[in-house]
């Protein structure tokens, strides 16, 4: 099997799942059936997604379908994270489902309705990665709409359902301006090409980008940020976010945050691209600047004033989302590797603290802040990884999100940008406390005297030690390999490849400079 049958496989691999679900009935069918074939795809998506992230990697780009399908070094670091983060959750909640049946929170035929969607859940991530047709890119972004809102109102509640009618109205009228932006570029292309049949996939644009109308383009990428801003939880179209994170169950919201925030990110930068081709870096870096500081100094005090832990969480994922903006608003090579290693570290930070979060309300049973304490004394497993997944989110040392942030400081001190820097320094701070204050009094505060001291099931820990153990591992030290793969991810962003080649250690000549306290300059050239 080569690589593009791979991909297509790949593709296919969630879909048979969840069509074998589907048809299943749901009263008769054991829940074991749909555990089983849940955890074969999830296999899949985990085996086939690494070997092509690393055959991407170690070789050229991954074409399929007759170009519908392509897989560079950019979207590779994106597949990663789907293929890390969606077999850990999907691994997390076989014990989180169970435990909901016990609780009679679920029953069958929501039991049914989880599985199946969270299997097409994954499906519309991968194509959302791997689409080279900007088209099925739009489409692909409304089908993990179509398919998200079936898990957040998987509870059936009031609130659950409230939250679900609040996600697909917003998510689907925010990303019709995604697709208005869309229709722009096609429109543009198709007006300039040889072959306008060609002006639907990426590759085939990009090269005709800087003889397109600059007027269009700069408007097509307003709408293209706003749009897929709004699926990435960005200010001021953030709003579903902290609704749908919040009611839905905790595994979801850790795909949500981990992964689907990542892969709206993407389509911005696939526009981004284009329009830095077509106009210049400075007009996209100028609205991503503007929409991540809102996104980062609103989000901050939220995420301050929340007492609900997982709404705390959802503004904490706007805020870091509004970081990634911030950093490719910066631009230059260390300002796009900043905002690279940033969804990497966030993504498998947000999985870990959203799954934790599932393991608190399985005993203390609910969200409330002001009624979670002593987790550590409680279970102890749980607390020490919450405690820790909080010091992670905060940006300390040795975590990866420390990396991030301190690359995208580095960054904006090369670029000047000191009002800037400053902004994000004060919101960094507000953040800070926040967890802090959430460490002292949930996971260190006095335990009630009424849940029982057993911590949770050794399967519903696994995946969140996993996930802390890559968050240690890249805060430590990127492996060589990683680090290559971001320059090269990198480079495609900022088109450098012939005119400015990328340093071949910039990555570890930038984690000197951290540790050093003292940036040599031409890591920033």
């Amino acid at each position: 099997m080569d690589y593009s049958q791979m991909l297509l496989v790949l593709l296919v691999c969630p879909v048979v799942a969840a069509l074998i679900m589907a048809v299943l009935p749901a009263k008769s069918t054991p829940r074991v059936v749909y555990e089983g074939l849940h955890v074969v795809s999830l296999a899949g998506v985990a085996v086939l997604g690494l070997t092509l992230v690393v055959s991407t990697f170690l070789g050229s780009d991954i074409f399929a379908l007759g170009g519908w399908f392509h897989l560079d070094g950019l979207a590779a670091l994106f597949l990663g994270l789907i293929a890390v983060i969606a077999p850990c959750t999907g691994v997390y909640s076989l014990p989180y489902v169970a435990h909901d049946v016990a609780d009679g929170k679920l029953g069958p035929s929501q039991v049914k309705q989880y599985y199946v969607f969270f299997s097409l859940f994954v499906f519309s991530m991968i194509l959302a990665v791997t689409s080279n047709n900007i088209i099925m890119m739009w489409v692909s972004v409304e089908a993990t709409t179509l398919s998200t809102v079936f898990l957040v109102g998987v509870y059936r509640t009031k609130l659950a359902l409230e939250a679900a009618w609040k996600y697909v109205i917003v998510c689907t009228a925010g990303v019709a301006f995604g697709l208005f932006g869309t229709l722009l570029v096609y429109a543009n292309a198709a007006d300039i090409m040889a072959d306008p049949h060609q002006a639907v996939f990426w590759t085939a644009i990009l090269p005709n980008a800087p003889f397109m109308d600059h007027s269009l383009m700069m408007i097509a990428f307003v709408f293209a940020a706003i749009g897929f801003g709004t699926k990435a939880g960005l200010f001021p179209m953030h709003t579903w976010l902290p609704d749908a994170h919040s009611e839905a169950p905790s595994p979801v919201s850790a795909l949500l945050s981990g992964v689907l925030l990542k892969c709206a990110i993407l389509i911005i930068l696939r526009f981004y691209i284009l329009t830095a081709a077509n106009v210049g870096d400075g007009f996209p870096q100028l609205v991503m600047m503007i929409l991540g500081v809102l996104s980062v100094c609103y989000a901050a005090f939220e995420v301050y004033k929340q007492t609900d832990l997982k709404r705390k969480l959802a503004y904490s994922s706007c805020e870091n989302i509004g970081l990634i903006a911030v950093c490719f608003g910066i631009g230059g090579p260390l300002g796009i590797i900043a905002g690279l290693v940033h969804c990497l570290a966030h993504g498998l930070t947000k999985a870990l603290m959203f799954c934790l979060s599932g393991n608190i309300m399985m005993k203390y049973h609910t969200r409330d802040l002001h009624k979670i304490s002593g987790i550590i004394s409680v279970a102890p497993v749980t607390g020490v990884l919450f405690a820790a997944g909080c010091l992670a989110l905060a940006g300390f040392p040795p975590f990866a999100m420390f990396v991030s942030e301190m690359l995208m400081i580095l960054a904006g001190a090369a670029a000047h940008a000191w009002l800037i820097v400053v902004l994000v320094l004060i919101a960094l701070v507000v953040v800070i406390m926040a967890l802090i204050r959430m460490i002292t009094g949930s996971a260190l505060g006095k335990a009630p005297a009424d849940i029982s001291r057993k911590d949770v099931s050794p399967l519903a820990l696994a995946p969140e030690i996993v996930l802390l153990a890559l968050v240690v591992i890249l805060g430590i030290s990127l492996p060589g390999p990683l680090a290559t793969s971001i320059e090269k991810a990198s480079a495609i962003v900022i088109m450098y490849e012939d005119e400015n080649p990328l340093n071949g250690n910039l990555v570890e000549e930038a984690l000197a400079a951290i540790v050093a306290n003292d940036a040599p300059e031409e890591v920033f050239e």
